[in-house]
C-alpha cells in the first residue's frame, strides 16, 4: 500500500498502529469491513458534507455492522479508527493535498496504483451522508464547483463514462481517455481537500459570501476558516 505522512505534521496514527489495523480489517472476523483505502476514502466523505456523520454510524459502515464493535477486536479497531479519522481530518485542513493510501491493481512489481475502491468509498459517504449535499446550495457557482470536484472521482469509478452513455453522449478513448484519467489521479487528493475545506467553512459560516473589496490569494480568507483565501473560498473563484 502507498501510504505517506505529511512533513511537518506529527501524525495522529504511527504506521505501526496503520498496520494494525490494516490487519484488523482483513480478518475475517470482520467480513464485511471496508479495507484500509477504502476506510480513508469513506471518511474524508463521513467528515466533509453540510453535516458530519456521527462516529457511531461511521464506525459502524467501516466495520460492517455494529455488532463488531463489541469484541476485544472491535474496540480495538475502533480506537484505531477514531486516530485515522483524526489524522484525515488533519491532513484535510492543511494547505497540501492528502495523502492517499492506496492498492496496487494487481500483484506485479510494476502494477499502477488502483484509485478505484478509493473513489467508490468516497462516493458511498456522498450517498450516505447525514444530509444531502447538493439539496442545501442554491448558489450556481457552489453547485458548479462542486460538481467539478467531484469529476475525477467519478471518471476513476467509470460513473462519468456510464452517465455519458446513458445520456447518448461521447465519452473519449484511446490516448484522450489515459489522459483524462491521469488528470483525475493528480487532482483528486487536492479536490478532496477542496472539498472538505468547503463543507468546513459552510458549516462554520453559513453561505460564502464575496466581498466588494479584492482579498489577495495568500491573504487570510475572509470567511474566519484560518485559510489562506486560495485554499477556502478562494478556491471557488
Amino acid at each position: 500500500m502507498n501510504e505517506n505522512t505529511a512533513a511537518g505534521r506529527e501524525p495522529a496514527i504511527t504506521d505501526a498502529e496503520l498496520d494494525r489495523l490494516e490487519a484488523l480489517l482483513d480478518d475475517p472476523a470482520f467480513d464485511e469491513a471496508m479495507r484500509l483505502d477504502e476506510a480513508q476514502g469513506y471518511l474524508c466523505a463521513a467528515l466533509a458534507g453540510p453535516a458530519q456523520l456521527p462516529e457511531s454510524e461511521w464506525l459502524a459502515e467501516i466495520l460492517g455492522s455494529e455488532a463488531g464493535l463489541a469484541s476485544a477486536a472491535g474496540q480495538e479497531a475502533a480506537e484505531l479508527l477514531r486516530r485515522l479519522a483524526a489524522d484525515v481530518a488533519a491532513q484535510l485542513a492543511d494547505d497540501e493535498p492528502l495523502l492517499l493510501y492506496l492498492y496496487p491493481e494487481s500483484d506485479a512489481d510494476d502494477a499502477p496504483s488502483d484509485y478505484e475502491p478509493w473513489c467508490l468509498a468516497y462516493l458511498h459517504g456522498v450517498d450516505t451522508a447525514v444530509e444531502d449535499w447538493f439539496e442545501g446550495l442554491d448558489d450556481e457557482e457552489e453547485i458548479e464547483w462542486l460538481d467539478e470536484r467531484l469529476f475525477p472521482l467519478m471518471v476513476l469509478t467509470g460513473e462519468a463514462e456510464a452517465a455519458a452513455r446513458e445520456h447518448g453522449e461521447s465519452w473519449p478513448e484511446g490516448e484522450e481517455l489515459a489522459e483524462l484519467l491521469r488528470d483525475s489521479e493528480e487532482e483528486l487528493a487536492r479536490a478532496v481537500s477542496e472539498i472538505f475545506m468547503f463543507w468546513t467553512a459552510k458549516r462554520g459560516h453559513g453561505t460564502i459570501r464575496r466581498g466588494d473589496g479584492k482579498v489577495g490569494r495568500n491573504d487570510a480568507c475572509p470567511c474566519g476558516s484560518g485559510k489562506k483565501y486560495k485554499h477556502c473560498c478562494g478556491a471557488l473563484a
